[in-house]
């Protein structure tokens, strides 16, 4: 395989991160300042109520590589993922949390994995080829795992982590996905995997080392009930025909296209740099 440097735009969905925020986008931007091939930062603010918005737009007149996206309400992570990707102009599209508890520089695990040829990498917090710094609960260990085997159970997948907040999809190839992405919350991880599946292209899980955040937003009782929903519709949506089968074209003919018609029916607002507002 070619070994050539990828375009790479990295997505931040982010709600209610003022304190965060900044930090995050200092060490995402000495990453991106070190790299050879060319990286875009997309900011989406998922209707933050605190500083959030603000400060990423800060950040966005002050340095070109950043763009804010803001959404009008709090719609979900896998909203804000979706509307990241179709926005984004890279060959290769990563995401991350904004706690970094995947540090950026395990990035290039994922990138070598799509220069190697798969179409999606995914971090994996499972295996002896990964590391956790910080072990979680054992609570939300045991909710993992029930997860990941109802995730088998009822949409067949392998993986071993299906929810780390570390993946890298090779845009082009993927984009058709995000274009049939129904869920809005934290399952959107299993609806592209699956999906991905049944239309056979290449995921590669790859151990990544991590480190816990104890103030992770998931509450496990109301999301993780919301997570398991969001398998059973996803299985019904499959078997009903909601998703085009493989070789069929889905809903969108462009990502432009199916991003307009998001943002058309959720009345999203868009920040790129160089508009007026950055002046």
């Amino acid at each position: 395989m070619c070994e050539r440097s990828l375009s790479v735009s990295l997505v931040l969905p982010a709600y209610n991160e003022e304190k965060r925020l900044g930090p995050a986008l200092d060490t995402l931007l000495r990453w991106a300042w070190v790299q050879e091939n060319g990286i875009e930062i997309i900011v989406v603010d998922d209707g933050s109520t605190d500083a959030t918005a603000n400060l990423g737009l800060c950040y966005a007149r002050r340095f070109p590589l950043i763009r804010l996206l803001r959404n009008p309400s709090n719609c979900g992570k896998g909203y804000s993922v979706r509307r990241g990707f179709l926005e984004a102009q890279g060959e290769v599209v990563l995401f991350t949390d904004v706690d970094l508890s995947a540090p950026i520089g395990e990035a290039e695990k994922l990138l070598s994995a799509i220069r190697d040829g798969a179409d999606m990498a995914i971090g994996s917090r499972a295996g002896t080829k990964s590391g956790i710094q910080i072990k979680r609960p054992r609570s939300r260990s045991l909710l993992g795992r029930l997860f990941r085997a109802l995730s088998f159970l009822f949409l067949g997948l392998p993986h071993a982590d299906t929810q780390c907040g570390f993946k890298a999809f090779r845009r082009e190839r993927i984009r058709s996905l995000f274009e049939q992405q129904r869920i809005k919350g934290y399952a959107f991880d299993v609806e592209l995997l699956f999906l991905a599946r049944q239309q056979g292209l290449c995921v590669s899980e790859i151990g990544v080392h991590w480190q816990h955040d104890p103030d992770s937003k998931i509450h496990l009782l109301t999301d993780g009930g919301r997570m398991l929903w969001d398998l059973l519709r996803v299985r019904w949506w499959w078997m009903t025909g909601a998703y085009p089968k493989r070789g069929q074209k889905g809903p969108g003919d462009s990502a432009t296209q199916a991003n307009q018609e998001y943002s058309k029916n959720n009345h999203s607002q868009s920040h790129p740099i160089g508009n007026d507002e950055s002046k």
